[in-house]
């Protein structure tokens, strides 16, 4: 479905993402892992439009979309969300969701029954007409999704939607991206928190300085060295294999 060739992305002397190639799968859900500053969202930034890559190739659904503009790659089926959440304040959860509904709908009456039928499946129901302002921060995340899905995404990329949630925030969101994969949508995700990565995802990639250093299934990955390394430091797993 997505494929990075020798992706890479640099700004003046940094090396923010260096030569990343991928192939992911249609259907299910993957993560994307790594240390803070890995390149993670630098990656998902040239994915969707917003960042030019320096060099390599992103394609989606077999079409070359190197470069081309966000909206034109948000018409293709391949929507991002974002870490820190802009909801509109000024407008209803419901308005929210109906800005998302617009880039396939031109009617405004029948984008806000869509957006009313997403929030309401993604737990939002009863917050519909509240103005978004007054939204918690889980309440946010939730809203950046079900805006995201009122695009009606082939792919979704999801920026760290469980960062600053509470436990069992964080298990209702699990939830949430379980419910968006079952209706056909495919998920690539961003995350810190390893429980929720092995809740979701089959396969995971590790990210580190900018490259790609591992992918699999994320307990195994939890064992490999060089990931050990990466988010505690040279030497790190063989202080840890002489202490088991």
């Amino acid at each position: 479905m997505l494929e990075l060739s020798g992706i890479a992305r640099s700004f003046g002397g940094l090396r923010a993402v260096d030569g990343v190639s991928l192939t992911l799968p249609e259907g299910g859900i993957t993560a994307l892992i790594g240390p803070n500053g890995a390149g993670k969202t630098t990656l998902f930034a040239m994915i969707a439009g917003f960042v030019r890559p320096s060099a390599g190739s992103v394609r989606f659904l077999g079409q070359d979309i190197t470069g081309a503009r966000p909206d034109r790659i948000a018409r293709a089926g391949l929507v991002r969300t974002f870490q820190i959440t802009q909801p509109f304040a000024g407008l209803t959860v419901a308005e929210n969701i109906r800005v998302g509904a617009f880039l396939r709908e031109t009617s405004p009456a029948a984008a806000m029954d869509q957006a009313r039928a997403i929030g309401t499946r993604l737990g939002l129901g009863a917050l519909l007409d509240k103005p978004a302002a007054s939204l918690t921060v889980a309440g946010r995340k939730r809203l950046e999704v079900a805006r995201a899905v009122a695009t009606k995404p082939r792919l979704l990329l999801l920026d760290e939607v469980m960062a600053g949630l509470n436990p069992s925030e964080i298990q209702e969101i699990v939830g949430l991206i379980r419910t968006v994969q079952a209706e056909g949508v495919t998920i690539l995700l961003i995350e810190h928190i390893m429980a929720a990565v092995s809740a979701l995802a089959a396969t995971a990639h590790v990210l580190a300085q900018g490259r790609l250093i591992a992918s699999g299934p994320p307990h195994a990955l939890a064992e490999n060295p060089a990931v050990v390394e990466a988010y505690l430091g040279q030497g790190a797993a063989a202080r840890m294999a002489a202490h088991a």
